[in-house]
């Protein structure tokens, strides 16, 4: 009993380290924290003396290459997000600045698109015939009832990357567009629904992942401004 107590009490001793180090040689790897504790020899050459200098030098190269990554990538979505939030910005002043009906569905239709650095922008409304309840106005594509559903995913904002643009969306341009993104634009109880698609050239321009906060916002003023223009209820 005396003999079990003793071990127990006893301190570890460098030979138990090294013991335990050699039947266990991948530690290190399963814990390369433990390297964190560990003082590390001076660089030598002589027969059975690791290198751990030059280990922990490869790791702080590594951690420094991941700090600048990670960085540089916060970087990078911080200045995307404030060129969309003025993009945005610009293009909701726009929109107030309509003088009439006519000119705010012309900021819709055509504006947009510089204003949102795209290659074309289209409003879409659903309709079951030819004309469009409380809309009578060129530069409007008419779909075909329940398209918009289909297309959207019951999804108010809708991001997709490398596609082949839609010739109902976009007309003769849809081989321009190779990524778009949908949003869906719910004017009243007393109209159909409705979509603005934004297409780019670019296939990575929209993606899957991306913030949508800013372009749902524009949804909500371009709602209002219809509401206004049409004198609809909400």
């Amino acid at each position: 009993m005396s003999s079990v107590t003793e071990t127990i009490d006893s301190p570890m001793t460098e030979k138990d380290v090294l013991d335990f180090l050699k039947e266990n040689p991948n530690f290190l790897h399963d814990n390369p924290e433990a390297c964190d504790y560990l003082v590390p020899p001076a660089l030598a050459k002589e027969k059975g003396v690791a290198d751990f200098q030059s280990y922990m030098i490869e790791r702080l190269k590594m951690d420094k290459h991941d700090v600048m990554n990670a960085t540089r990538e916060i970087i990078e979505n911080a200045r995307s997000n404030m060129n969309n939030q003025q993009r945005v910005h610009k293009a909701v002043l726009r929109l107030l600045e309509a003088k009439n009906f006519n000119d705010f569905i012309q900021s819709v239709t055509i504006d947009l698109a510089s204003l949102m650095d795209v290659d074309i922008a289209v409003l879409l409304v659903e309709s079951d015939g030819a004309e469009i309840p409380h809309v009578h106005q060129t530069g409007i594509r008419v779909l075909p009832e329940g398209t918009i559903d289909q297309w959207m995913q019951n999804k108010e904002v809708l991001l997709q990357n490398d596609i082949t643009g839609i010739e109902a969306i976009y007309g003769g341009a849809c081989t321009l567009v190779r990524s778009q993104i949908l949003m869906k634009i719910s004017i009243s109880m007393d109209t159909p629904p409705a979509i603005l698609a934004c297409g780019s050239r670019d296939p990575e321009m929209f993606h899957d992942g991306q913030a949508t906060d800013q372009v749902a916002f524009l949804s909500r003023v371009i709602e209002r401004c219809f509401r206004m223009w049409l004198d609809l209820p909400r």
